[in-house]
């Protein structure tokens, strides 16, 4: 071989040798860059879902304060927030985390939502505060309700208890009752067997608070046995807001003064020995009693 053949062998030679070590250092960048893209990506997935969980703190920190709030007009309005948090979600599962564009818009889209939040959090606390102040008052105005309610029982139970003691103060009042058991004869009866009239004489007493008027005295005539004398089935009267009998009744004009009279109740029964009750009823009212024993 000669001279010139040795120059062309040595410098194919290098030529090849460049070549091998530029593929060499070719293929080295090329793995580097593998590993730069596939640290690339890993770092875009953890972004995407560290992305996703601050999605969903957003959307279950509106879920709570859509509990909080009573003002339809503002629940209304974080619903609509809800959806559109939940749009936003299931975009982000779809996206690739590749499409850093897409990514980087829905981060913003996470800030406006954040500041909406912001708005509905002092909406809230704003409205709670005007609750625990309208709480207040409501309370206060219970409690005065309240006093009031008491005063308004404690008034009318005055006027009841003062209306009672008028009514008894109205009522009238009989004294000086007389019983005389008669015979036939007019005389008085000493046995109560010869009894054929009973003459009550009674004297009503002076009471200026009683309502003049024409008015009616019944009198009530109780037997030993607890029978009221009568003389017919409908002889009866309202007391104490039940009808009962009447022995004898008497219509009288009253004038505010003493006033004496006299009832009779003429005997037709069998009379028992033992102690008689009688009665007198005026305006509903029992104004008087008296009891007369007969032995024999």
């Amino acid at each position: 071989m000669g001279k010139k053949g040795i120059i062309i062998l040595t410098i194919a030679g290098i030529v090849i040798v460049i070549l091998v070590v530029i593929v060499l250092n070719l293929t080295r960048q090329m793995k580097q860059k593998d590993v730069e893209m596939a640290e690339m990506v890993e770092q875009m997935e953890y972004e995407k879902e560290e992305l996703a969980n601050e999605y969903a703190d957003v959307a279950i920190e509106m879920e709570g304060i859509s509990y909080k709030i009573n003002n339809d007009s503002l629940l209304e309005q974080i619903n609509k927030e809800q959806k559109r948090i939940q749009a936003l979600q299931e975009e982000l599962r779809t996206v690739k985390a590749t499409n850093a564009r897409r990514i980087k818009e829905l981060k913003a889209e996470l800030a406006s939502v954040r500041k909406v939040l912001t708005y509905y959090v002092a909406q809230v606390d704003s409205l709670s505060r005007v609750n625990l102040q309208l709480r207040s008052e409501n309370e206060q105005l219970g409690a005065r309700y309240q006093e009031v309610t008491d005063e308004v029982q404690r008034v009318t139970e005055e006027r009841e208890v003062l209306q009672e003691k008028v009514n008894i103060a109205s009522q009238l009042e009989a004294r000086d009752i007389v019983v005389e058991a008669q015979k036939n004869s007019g005389k008085k009866a000493r046995y109560v067997k010869n009894v054929t009239m009973f003459a009550v004489s009674y004297k009503i007493l002076k009471n200026n608070t009683a309502k003049a008027g024409n008015k009616t005295i019944y009198m009530r005539i109780t037997c030993p046995d607890g029978n009221v004398l009568h003389k017919q089935i409908g002889d009866k009267f309202t007391f104490e807001d039940r009808q009962i009998y009447y022995s004898a009744k008497k219509n009288f004009e009253y004038a505010g003064k003493e006033m004496g009279d006299v009832l009779y109740y003429k005997v037709t029964e069998t009379l028992l020995k033992g102690t008689y009750e009688f009665e007198l009823f005026v305006d509903g009212h029992l104004i008087g009693s008296k009891k007369v024993v007969f032995e024999r």
